[in-house]
């Protein structure tokens, strides 16, 4: 089974939420597909028993024994990605879109594309589990490409390890990465917060999900610290059909829990909230919508 945590925005605490489900029961294969910055890996510190180069694009690269800086290159960059810089021709490879338009009009074969190949994939083990990550090189290309292979190796885990349950922390936001991060699983969790900005992308959300004709889970984080709105939200789930899972309050112990690298069910198992987040996840699992 494929359980997808995932929210509009970021700072909804969906990597919170996902961390707890990930040490709530038995051991699972944790996927961290937020690439751009995984921030599971720093809770759990899983070993690195495994690093994949992964190939984003391709971008320029200037030879300066055959460039005679005519800049006609620079007249074609629709990217504003060539310039002059200390009076020669320069390419930033973080603007560089990889189209090679300058490599096929340079009169003097000076531009050649190479690899983008500073992003990698890490898999290991953490306390519970295995855990895979992607980690997205800076200027590099996130066209959702790289959490696909973040999942391909989670499921590659799974199978090797006897491993149900693949826990898949998605990218914030309705982008490409968000979109792969959700394809072909078993189960959505939207993690919502009573904030405009909340409500306005969770609503996006929702119509992502309508496209891929999923019936997600709704949660409310922090939903105390605007009771009216998360009124509003809960009531909103209900006149559309939506199934609304829980809600939980603000809870100090669950940033405590984070500053010692654990998440709330490990730090606090007894606690109100580690009960509510244990009820949230057996009706994900249990109840087919």
């Amino acid at each position: 089974m494929e359980i997808v945590i995932v929210s509009g925005k970021g700072g909804t605490g969906k990597s919170t939420i996902s961390a707890a489900l990930a040490t709530l029961k038995n051991k699972v294969v944790l996927a961290d597909c937020d690439v751009d910055a995984a921030n599971l890996p720093i809770l759990f510190n899983p070993s690195r028993e495994d690093e994949n180069v992964f190939v984003s694009g391709q971008k320029a690269v200037i030879d300066y024994s055959l460039c005679s800086n005519c800049g006609l290159c620079l007249n074609y960059c629709r990217f504003d990605a060539i310039f002059i810089a200390k009076w020669k021709v320069t390419i930033s490879e973080f603007s560089c879109d990889g189209c090679k338009l300058c490599s096929m009009i340079c009169p003097y074969s000076a531009i050649s594309m190479i690899e983008k190949d500073k992003s990698r994939i890490y898999s290991g083990s953490f306390r519970n589990g295995k855990m895979v990550y992607g980690s997205l090189a800076p200027g590099e290309d996130n066209s959702g490409k790289l959490v696909n292979k973040v999942r391909e190796k989670a499921r590659e885990l799974s199978k090797l390890n006897n491993i149900e349950t693949i826990i898949i922390d998605g990218p914030p936001g309705i982008g490409c990465s968000a979109i792969s991060s959700i394809t072909g699983v078993n189960r959505v969790l939207i993690v919502t917060e009573p904030t405009i900005s909340g409500v306005h992308d969770f609503q996006r959300l929702l119509q992502i999900m309508d496209n891929f004709h999923y019936s997600p889970w709704v949660m409310i984080n922090k939903f105390d610290l605007n009771v009216e709105m998360s009124d509003e939200i809960e009531n909103y789930c209900r006149k559309n059909n939506i199934s609304f899972v829980g809600k939980l309050p603000f809870d100090a112990n669950v940033v405590e829990a984070m500053v010692n690298k654990k998440s709330i069910i490990e730090y606090s198992p007894d606690s109100e909230i580690a009960n509510q987040i244990a009820a949230i996840y057996d009706k994900i699992t249990t109840i087919m919508l």
